[in-house]
């Protein structure tokens, strides 16, 4: 695998829009910090973009199924370019609503790139390494986050905020020139894909995910570190407000994305031993528990152990949900599949981002976090219910065949 050029321009390129993307991110931080004054507003600021996501996302998938891999993630790179130059005008005129065209721009090139990237990775190395490097991806995706996030945070106090942004477009120019070495084999998929997206639509994938329980399970399971992730930027924020230390800030990413790679590291080892289903279970079990430590937020220790813990957690479980869908998906139905995963991130994030907005205003982070821990602790003994009712079912029906 690591002979793979392919794989080298993968998480090279991945490393290098992550520290433009965090930079993008810390920046409109910044920017949201300075001109919007409530959770909630800025809430439904970063829900506006997640919603453009949205309604493009069925598009995405056909025309992901349809086209080249490559295609897709080249002109998608392009728009996320062009989209950082209204940022920039938004900063120019402190106006709010270039901001938003931003975001939007932002989101729609996401809602292309992210289900091309995740159908090109089968592509591009073997099933029995696809665990590997999903866990590596993933890493290095966080590796930029940390750097990316304590880059900006000095940036930001040595740099106008401008030039924040147009590091982050050089970096989206780097990946773009970078997609355009990839070369993999899809030239007989991608025709066969042709003939049948026009008589199969975007609503053909669900029947396909209704015979694979796994799958099904997986995705309904992804809701819970989503309860976590979808507000956690402003949970940041509040956090540095309740300890009044702007240095948290940097703490935080860091202890959670170094415990990230360290779950993402480790998953290679821990997966001989262990089956998926308990690897997930166990992981949203203890994304719950780091939740429920957030009620002592106003602690800087037991804040950075909870992030530690929800970093290690989310490390285990992505790569083993990411591995689960390349390979029990078929392939002729990656793009739809992908798009559709990515529309029900996205649809989750807004709500859990306007929940968690309109929460941190009416009852504070601490209730809040108990609420949200107790929710995905409950909702994973329910689902851990059902899955093992649904195996002993399968079992029952094996014997008797």
């Amino acid at each position: 695998m690591w002979r793979n050029k392919n794989v080298w321009i993968l998480l090279t390129g991945e490393f290098i829009a992550g520290l433009g993307l965090w930079l993008g991110i810390i920046g409109n931080l910044e920017f949201m910090q300075e001109k919007i004054p409530s959770d909630f507003l800025k809430s439904l600021l970063l829900a506006a973009g997640l919603l453009a996501g949205i309604a493009v996302g069925p598009l995405a998938g056909r025309l992901t199924d349809q086209h080249s891999k490559k295609k897709v993630m080249l002109i998608s790179g392009f728009v996320r370019a062009v989209s950082v130059l209204f940022m920039l005008v938004a900063i120019h005129t402190g106006s709010v609503w270039w901001m938003l065209v931003f975001l939007i721009l932002l989101q729609i090139s996401a809602a292309f790139y992210f289900p091309a990237l995740q159908a090109a990775i089968p592509l591009v190395v073997n099933e029995k390494d696809l665990l590997l490097l999903n866990g590596v991806h993933m890493n290095v995706a966080t590796l930029s986050r940390v750097i990316g996030t304590a880059a900006a945070g000095i940036l930001l106090v040595s740099i106008p905020l401008n030039m924040v942004y147009i590091l982050s477009l050089a970096a989206y120019l780097v990946l773009f020139i970078l997609t355009w070495f990839l070369h993999f084999d899809e030239k007989t998929k991608v025709q066969s894909a042709k003939t049948g997206v026009k008589r199969q639509g975007f609503k053909d994938v669900f029947p396909v995910i209704s015979k694979l329980p796994i799958v099904m399970m997986t995705l309904i399971l992804t809701l819970i570190p989503l309860l976590f992730l979808g507000g956690f930027n402003l949970i940041v924020i509040n956090i540095s407000e309740l300890q009044e230390s702007s240095a948290i800030k940097g703490w935080i990413y860091t202890a959670e994305g170094i415990a990230f790679m360290s779950g993402a590291f480790l998953i290679k080892r821990i997966s001989s031993n262990i089956s998926p289903y308990k690897i997930l279970f166990t992981s949203s079990l203890l994304i719950g528990l780091s939740q429920l430590l957030l009620f002592f937020a106003n602690l800087p220790v037991l804040t950075i152990i909870a992030f530690a813990l929800f970093g290690f957690s989310v490390g285990c479980f992505f790569p083993t949900g990411a591995t689960i869908f390349q390979t029990k998906v078929p392939k002729d139905y990656h793009g739809r599949f992908f798009s559709f995963r990515n529309m029900m991130d996205r649809v989750v994030f807004q709500i859990v981002l306007l929940m968690t907005g309109f929460l941190l205003d009416a009852v504070g982070l601490q209730n809040m976090s108990v609420m949200f821990g107790v929710l995905s602790i409950v909702m994973t003994t329910i689902f851990f219910i059902k899955s093992r009712n649904l195996r002993a079912i399968g079992d029952t029906e094996r014997n008797v065949s």
